[in-house]
């Protein structure tokens, strides 16, 4: 098993910086890979990352949420093929400029499925870019 970032992710890094054996990267292109993704040939399980992101987009595969209930003022960042026309500007824990262009915040109590999620965290190592293009996590 491995652990899989969902698209509640908003690029803050946290969970990178913590990993000890660096299988998080950031996607890219960012508008077809918009957040950042863990290597499931690579992660050892630990679990280090979940607690370190804001977001609460960090699931154990599984124990990602099919019917997971917004609390309200979540994010979804999905591939621009998406449809989605919102955006997000934030910053990460450095306090960097995040910025996406495929975003939709979530209301109180919606319900999303993000199972979704574990396809695209694979495809990602296996049809994406994976490890190329990236410095290991860092932008």
């Amino acid at each position: 098993m491995t652990y899989i970032i969902t698209s509640l992710c908003l690029r803050d890094s946290g969970c990178v910086e913590v990993c000890p054996v660096e299988c998080i990267v950031p996607g890219h292109p960012r508008e077809e890979y918009p957040w950042f993704y863990i290597d499931p040939d690579t992660c050892i399980d630990c679990g280090a990352c979940v607690p370190e992101c804001p977001y609460e987009a960090i699931f154990p595969e599984d124990e990602v949420p099919d019917a997971y209930e917004a609390k309200g003022g979540e994010y979804v960042s999905l591939p621009a093929s998406s449809g989605l026309s919102g955006a997000y500007t934030g910053t990460n824990h450095h306090g960097e400029t995040v910025k996406l262009a495929h975003t939709r915040q979530l209301d109180a109590g919606e319900v999303v499925d993000l199972t979704a999620d574990i396809q695209a965290n694979t495809d990602y190592f296996s049809k994406g870019m994976g490890y190329s293009g990236n410095d290991k996590g860092r932008e």
